[in-house]
């Protein structure tokens, strides 16, 4: 895979804590083209919610780079192509097109579903209130939730909950969506309605790194898996080869543990 068709190419990520003890990131590298939808698997603790919440700097990394649309984020500062000059990186703005959805819901409790939707957009991107709450309804009509425009998040289930933490990141108009293990904090019954809104998503084409313990999931929507332990990449591939041939032991382990 070439790099330039990358829309996010991490290199050489490191991230450590106690002075190097820990080590949550040991050097991983991976690409991530637009378009593609790429799930990342592993045990627990093995570094790969660090890793997704590095690509927008949620998590600073000790060491390595993170290119975004040919921009390195983790620098301070980076040379303009068309002018040449050296521009200060805006994290910001990169964060604006990486739409985050985590596995608590993060809703504003005092707010209507509504107001959650629209906050962003208006705050942020300086929508006019008209236009953004005409986007947010459609959004929550997409997801079978218009009628809870002026429901409170207390009055919602949880798979009700991460539907609309899905549209209120659609709202942003991102050009990638993170999702951090989306469905690990709903009752069995709830993980296919949030699911349902993830393959809808794949399917027209949205950039996505999904974090998920969904087997079914990963094999199913992935165009390709990374598998990761002790933070390290040990393993990727297009679903239909690593769930089969598995070719690393820790990899072999852990499937046969979780399918």
């Amino acid at each position: 895979m070439a790099m330039s068709d990358n829309i996010i190419q991490v290199t050489d990520l490191k991230k450590y804590y106690n002075h190097g003890a820990i080590k949550a990131l040991d050097g991983v590298s991976a690409g991530i083209r637009r378009g593609e939808v790429v799930v990342v698997i592993g045990p627990s603790g093995s570094g790969k919610s660090t890793f997704l919440r590095s690509l927008n700097l949620l998590e600073e990394p000790t060491s390595g780079s993170i290119i975004f649309e040919g921009v390195d984020i983790t620098r301070r500062k980076y040379k303009d192509p068309q002018t040449g000059k050296m521009v200060k990186v805006n994290i910001d703005k990169h964060r604006q097109k990486m739409g985050m959805v985590f596995q608590h819901f993060n809703l504003f409790p005092h707010m209507t579903i509504l107001d959650n939707m629209t906050l962003a957009p208006i705050k942020v991107k300086g929508t006019n209130k008209a236009e953004a709450e005409e986007k947010a309804l459609a959004l929550l009509e997409r997801v079978g939730l218009r009628d809870r425009a002026a429901a409170y998040p207390i009055q919602l289930s949880g798979g009700q909950k991460q539907r609309v933490a899905i549209v209120r990141a659609l709202a942003m108009e991102p050009e990638v969506m993170l999702f951090d293990e989306p469905t690990s904090a709903l009752d069995p019954e709830m993980v296919g309605e949030v699911l349902d809104v993830m393959r809808g998503l794949a399917q027209e084409g949205m950039t996505m790194a999904v974090v998920t313990h969904e087997m079914g999931f990963a094999r199913e929507v992935g165009d390709r898996v990374l598998f990761m332990a002790d933070g390290r990449l040990l393993e990727e591939g297009a679903p239909e080869s690593l769930f089969i041939h598995p070719q690393n032991p820790r990899l072999q382990d852990f499937l046969s543990k979780v399918l």
